[in-house]
């Protein structure tokens, strides 16, 4: 079974300050936000062929794995319906 990406998540100090950033950078918006995090994507909102982007200050639960070439990533396990 292939998998996709829903979401990217890059760890940061200010979310409002990246947030800014790459919704100007990419053309997409801000979808939702709490105290630790900003989540920003297509207009189209969630779900969609594109993943979003979550900017986040706090520590989420992540599985950390390696590529073939040691190239580490991490995945929060979760299900997506196929696009």
């Amino acid at each position: 079974m292939a998998c996709r990406i829903g979401e990217l998540v890059l760890g940061c100090r200010d979310p409002d300050t990246l947030a800014t950033f790459w919704c100007a950078v990419l053309d997409v918006v801000e979808l939702d936000r709490d105290e630790d995090m900003i989540e920003i994507g297509p207009r189209s909102g969630f779900g969609g062929a594109q993943p979003t982007i979550i900017l986040s200050r706090g520590d989420e639960p992540w599985h950390v794995l390696a590529d073939p070439e040691g190239n580490v990533f991490c995945l929060l396990r979760g299900r997506l319906d196929p696009v």
